[in-house]
């Protein structure tokens, strides 16, 4: 697939590498302009351009930059009916935890970016576990555990193939609004369990 990746940091790099190493068509974007990642792109077999060339490009598109930054997003027509994986935690300028009462963090960013398929994915793994834990060649269910929610059930299944492909192992936990319980703070955070258990753990109340 063509995946355009907004944010080049450890979430963003680490999966434009692993993606671009699983034979998909791979965009980076950053903060600081294309040129500032010509090295990486070449170094990984990707291309490098704007936020909006990003996400133009991706048939999905990865956000990966700061929470409380939502002008590092790319312009809403630039994402509009595409599946946008949302892997950032809502983290205030004081390094908190912003409180959304009733919402989540993805819902809130599905209002900045009216009209795409949000689908919640990779805000729970540790990078230095992303960049080492993959297992292709291991039954889903025994690799690591990486949580999603949505609410649209085609959109979902593209991100669970794409996270089958680096090997890791999808676990669903629901809708937009069920994506709370695999933020920050909660049981289903930064846990190294298989996608089997993990399964169990969604199952039931996994909010502490």
């Amino acid at each position: 697939m063509k995946i355009g990746i907004i944010g080049s940091g450890n979430i963003g790099g680490t999966l434009a590498r692993l993606w671009a190493g699983a034979g998909h068509q791979v965009m980076v974007s950053n903060s600081r302009g294309p040129e500032s990642l010509r090295d990486f792109v070449a170094e990984i077999g990707a291309e490098a351009g704007t936020a909006d060339d990003a996400a133009r490009f991706g048939e999905v598109v990865l956000l990966a930059t700061p929470w409380r930054s939502p002008e590092a997003l790319p312009s809403p027509d630039a994402v509009a009916g595409k599946i946008v994986i949302d892997a950032m935690n809502p983290y205030g300028a004081d390094g908190g935890i912003q409180d959304l009462g009733d919402s989540s963090s993805s819902e809130e960013t599905a209002k900045r970016l009216p009209g795409v398929k949000i689908v919640k994915a990779f805000n729970t793994i540790w990078v230095r576990h992303l960049e080492a834990n993959g297992r292709p060649d291991t039954p889903a269910d025994d690799r690591h555990a990486v949580f999603v929610a949505g609410d649209d059930a085609a959109a979902k299944a593209v991100v669970f193939r794409l996270i089958e492909d680096i090997g890791f192992g999808p676990v669903d936990t629901g809708s937009l609004r069920d994506g709370k319980r695999q933020e920050p703070n909660t049981s289903l955070y930064n846990q190294v369990i298989t996608a089997g258990e993990g399964k169990k753990r969604a199952r039931g109340p996994a909010m502490e």
